[in-house]
């Protein structure tokens, strides 16, 4: 079993050995990306707790509570463009064939959309949502059989909608029984919901202890620190897992970290994790930025207008869905005359990024280039 972690600006070399790019784990416009971390962040700061508070009880008088556990956003670029995306890096930096694994957050829309486009075929993916215990697991679910996918994808959002232990594990068995599929633990020590860290660090123990041998591979991904990717690296050695990269792109920055390979298709690298337990990591130069700097670049991305977005889309509130008066979800366009002030007020400040040099700034002095990265621990890294 070997994974292995190389850099593009340190390991050039490396790739005249592979003829194909592969990305996997990103998000498109069909990928609900609930609100809750909002009231978290809101909540935590003194000041915008206040305005919060008069925000609520202005919701609350016109009929409207507020509930941002029902909420969500939705990433700005639609299958089409976020799959162009993940193939031009591929192709252009790397000149490498593409492979491009689309997964939504608990939907399958967008590559069936895309597989009905003349040319493309891409696999039917999902991140799924998985309870378990009381924790919540995302799990990169690869290529489903394209005849079965709906079925599959009903199966799924049942499970998470009324999980138990025994469900879990027998979708999970299914799954693994069916040669094509992959299944990745997506961000495995990432503590999503913010359990107390013992009590986190023991569900996914018990997790693994139940489903390891049904999971093939961890993902490095390239939206967390490199202190957390090092954490994964670790676990996998000790459950004997392979490591696979996961870009989980929700902006218009690709994915910071591909695989490589010399499979001419899904199924063909599939085989090469599943049953060859081979695998080669690639961290393109975007992941050398600081992590401070790409995140508010995607929230920037997340409020800019977009005249042209195929579902009309324009704004960001547009793009953003809360419950209205009678409980159903529906975009804050139509629950608000206009935007409220404070949030006028912040998006403002927000988007003086753009037009100032802050954020060139943040990225050089906040950049932590590959060849000052601490090593993996138990996995080889990168060709020197």
């Amino acid at each position: 079993m070997a994974a292995n972690v190389a850099w593009f600006d340190r390991d050039q070399s490396l790739l005249s050995c592979y003829r194909t790019g592969v990305s996997i784990h990103s998000h498109t416009n069909r990928s609900k990306e609930n609100l809750e971390f909002v009231e978290r962040v809101l909540e935590s700061h003194p000041l915008c707790r206040a305005l919060l508070r008069g925000q609520r009880d202005k919701a609350g008088r016109n009929g409207v509570a507020m509930q941002f556990s029902r909420g969500y956003w939705t990433p700005p670029l639609c299958p089409r463009s976020a799959y162009e995306l993940e193939k031009q890096q591929i192709e252009e930096r790397l000149d490498m064939r593409a492979l491009v694994s689309l997964s939504d957050h608990d939907g399958i829309e967008a590559p069936l959309l895309l597989q009905i486009v003349k040319g493309l075929e891409p696999p039917i993916s999902v991140e799924w949502t998985v309870p378990f215990q009381s924790a919540k697991f995302h799990l990169g679910v690869h290529n489903l059989p394209a005849e079965r996918a709906q079925e599959w994808m009903d199966e799924l959002r049942d499970c998470t909608a009324a999980a138990t232990t025994e469900r879990v594990c027998d979708i999970l068995r299914t799954l693994h029984a069916i040669p094509q599929v992959l299944v990745v633990f997506n961000h495995p020590m990432w503590n999503l919901y913010h359990l107390p860290e013992a009590k986190f660090a023991q569900e996914v123990e018990d997790f693994l202890a139940l489903n390891n041998h049904c999971l093939h591979a961890f993902e490095l991904n390239g939206l967390r620190r490199w202190e957390e990717n090092r954490g994964v690296a670790a676990l996998a050695a000790r459950w004997q897992q392979i490591l696979v990269s996961g870009g989980d792109r929700h902006g218009c920055e690709p994915n910071a970290n591909l695989n490589l390979t010399n499979a001419e298709g899904f199924d063909e690298w599939v085989n090469e994790l599943r049953m060859e337990r081979r695998s080669q990591l690639l961290f393109m130069p975007q992941y050398d930025d600081s992590l401070v700097v790409r995140c508010y670049q995607t929230f920037l991305d997340a409020v800019r207008e977009y005249p042209d977005h195929p579902d009309g889309a324009v704004r960001w509130d547009q793009r953003t869905f809360h419950p209205g008066r009678t409980g159903e979800v529906q975009p804050l366009s139509t629950l608000w005359r206009d935007v409220p002030q404070f949030l006028k007020v912040i998006l403002g400040v927000a988007r003086m990024a753009e037009t100032s040099h802050l954020l060139r700034t943040l990225r050089h002095y906040g950049a932590r280039p590959a060849r000052v990265m601490p090593e993996l621990t138990g996995q080889e890294e990168g060709a020197r």
